[in-house]
């Protein structure tokens, strides 16, 4: 079945940066980095079915599935595209599911069951978080020692929920610390991903990696995706 579909066109639908309302409907916090113009969401449409994935570097595709399979993966473009376009596959097919951003009130609930998540399975960690996502980190900062790597020179150096976001060159100290690594699924687009497997027992969050986790068996986190 997949055979027959390799000449089946595919194309990214979404190929500018979406509205705050497009890409998470209307949440209760505005400090996102989606709605603060950091990312950008893209939506590739395989069949009736859709797949999605933040990145720096949207851009425009359309081809088959094998043209999809032989980008070359040189960049966050071409990633960005393979990433969200592997999601949308996947999905038409049965062997994943939450492709699809959450929206409105649900972020604040995903953060909400982060915590119990965490201690179901690792009791109380040292946790370094990977990238920014302002909900979970004033989630986990209150119960559990954190401490937050990104990549956004605006974070980087700023108290945020009592807590002093670092810069990516703190990564190694970083994972030398924790006990858990937790770290957003853009980073199989921006190329940094590999830096976290094989450390430490690591989660990932977000729609992004939906495919890839499945496909590679990532823990991921993300229980209000679509």
């Amino acid at each position: 079945m997949v055979k027959d579909s390799m000449n089946e066109e595919i194309r990214i639908v979404s190929v500018r940066p979406l509205s705050p309302e497009e890409a998470i409907g209307k949440p209760d916090r505005v400090d996102y980095p989606i709605l603060k113009g950091k990312e950008v969401m893209i939506e590739a449409t395989f069949r009736e079915s859709k797949g999605q994935a933040f990145t720096d570097m949207p851009g425009n595709f359309q081809g088959s599935l094998q043209d999809l399979i032989g980008l070359e993966l040189k960049n966050s473009f071409e990633r960005a595209i393979f990433v969200a376009g592997l999601n949308a596959v996947m999905r038409y097919f049965g062997r994943v599911s939450g492709t699809i951003h959450c929206r409105d009130t649900e972020p604040k609930k995903c953060a909400e069951q982060l915590p119990v998540f965490i201690t179901s399975r690792f009791g109380e960690p040292k946790i370094a978080f990977i990238g920014y996502q302002p909900a979970m980190i004033e989630k986990l900062a209150g119960s559990f020692l954190l401490r937050v790597v990104d990549l956004d020179n605006d974070n980087i150096g700023a108290t945020r929920f009592g807590l002093v976001i670092e810069g990516p060159d703190r990564t190694e100290d970083c994972l030398s610390w924790c006990d858990i690594i937790l770290a957003t699924g853009s980073t199989c687009v921006n190329g940094t991903i590999t830096s976290f497997l094989d450390r430490k027992p690591v989660v990932f969050y977000g729609m992004t990696v939906s495919g890839p986790a499945a496909v590679c068996g990532y823990t991921r986190f993300c229980p209000c995706s679509k």
